[in-house]
Order: structure tokens, then sequence, then C-alpha cells
């Protein structure tokens, strides 16, 4: 048996993850991309924002946001650089290869980012993903070439959660019977309500409520290895307390 809807998050998991610039705190994304491309001083400012975040200074991921397209406004960031910094990340390795695999099984692939649209976009292009929902929408001026409008979406967090929800009312399918992959400590609500979730060389706190581990060393990762483990164990779902069952090596 395999899952009937599996959910992916992007950054980290179908996209490659920027070590240089993991700091410990938040996962590195392309909202951190974005910021060292506008200069140190933005970069500070940007991780200012994780910290405030982390310290439950901001009510929700959309004001986390705002204040973040605020840093990205005094920077001045441009479409230009925008669409430099969206076209330089990396896909994961095995990724064409394992999506076409679960188009195989019949499954319904469900993209969910607190990233950019514009590159959610991208990835839902080239591996023909069924549904996305991404965090930020950037609109930008014609004649400045800098923002001029932008669309925020809860997309992070529980945001991810109740997205999950809603597709599986929409296909009719129990979130028993889903699959969710990711990596960051964000996908915590998502991975403990489907049946089955992995976590792909992921934070410790993503780890500890996943039904199976993936670690892979740093330039050695491979995503073909989740379509191994989710066609291996899926159908032995319940036994997700198994210790036995933690851990895939490499």
């Amino acid at each position: 048996m395999h899952p009937k809807i599996v959910f992916l998050d992007m950054e980290g998991t179908l996209l490659k993850k920027e070590y240089r610039l993991d700091d410990g705190l938040v996962a590195p994304s392309a909202w951190t991309l974005l910021a060292e491309r506008l200069g140190q001083d933005c970069l500070r400012d940007e991780q200012d924002t994780k910290k405030q975040w982390l310290a439950g200074g901001y009510k929700n991921y959309l004001q986390w946001m705002k204040a973040t397209v605020d840093i990205h406004r005094r920077y001045k960031l441009t479409e230009a650089v925008f669409r430099e910094v969206i076209e330089s990340v990396e896909f994961m390795p095995g990724v064409d290869e394992a999506l076409a695999d679960l188009r195989g099984w019949a499954a319904t692939t469900v993209l969910i980012s607190g990233g950019f649209k514009a590159l959610a976009d991208r990835v839902q292009r080239r591996l023909r993903i069924d549904h996305a929902l991404s965090g930020c929408e950037y609109f930008f001026d014609a004649a400045s070439g800098q923002i001029e409008h932008f669309n925020l979406l809860p997309a992070d967090e529980r945001g991810k959660a109740d997205f999950m929800r809603l597709m599986c009312v929409e296909h009719q399918v129990d979130p028993h019977d889903c699959a969710f992959v990711g990596d960051g400590m964000n996908d915590i609500h998502l991975a403990r309500e489907v049946g089955f979730s992995v976590a792909f060389n992921a934070q410790e706190a993503l780890r500890a409520v996943s039904a199976a581990v993936i670690d892979q060393a740093t330039g050695n990762e491979d995503f073909r290895e989740v379509v191994s483990v989710l066609g291996d164990r899926f159908a032995r779902r319940d036994m997700r307390k198994d210790a036995n069952l933690r851990t895939v090596s490499p």
C-alpha cells in the first residue's frame, strides 16, 4: 500500500539547503539568501527577525513575513536581484526520479512552503506537483523594479497542517493514508497529523516526532531514499513507535 497523498516541504527537502547560512535558529532558506545578497546589514536585520520569532515576538507567521518584507523594501530589493536568487537555488539530487515514482503510485503530491511563490512555481512546474501553497508572492513595479505590492499567506507552522486537512477533505482522503516529508521544526504540526512522516536530513525537533529519519552526509544527499522508505514502510505505519524503524542509514 502506498500513500494516497504525499505532502512535501520545499527548501531543504526538494531543494538543497544552504548549510553555510545555518545559524542554528531557523533553517536557512531563500529569505536568508536574499538578505545575504542585499548586504551584511540586511542579513543582520533578517537574523534579528528569526530571534524575535523564536522568542515569541510576532503574534503569527504573517507578521513575521511582513517584518521581513519591510526589510526587503528598506534595502531596496529589485526584481532582478529577486529573480537571480530564486534561479540560483539548486534542486536536491534525485528529486526528479523520486517524484516520477510517486506519480507511478498514483499519489497526489502537495507542496507546502512558507517560502516564495516564485520559487514554489519553479519547483511545481519542473516536478509536476499537483498542488502548491506558499507564503509570499511579490509584485514588482515596472518602472523602479522595486517591490510594489505583496501577498502573504499563513503557509507555515500550523498553517501547513490546516492546508493538509483542506486537501484531504477535497480529495476525500483520511490523513492517516497520507505521508509527509520535511526537514524543519516548522513542520512538526503537519508531521504529527499524517499517517507517516519522514524527517529528511532534518532538525532535531522534527526528527523527534517523525516515523522515519533519513540522515545523509552533506554533499551526498539523495531524495530517492525517501521513495524507498515510503515504499517499504508506509504499509507498516502503525508500527511507528518501534525504535527499530526510526533511523535509516544513508
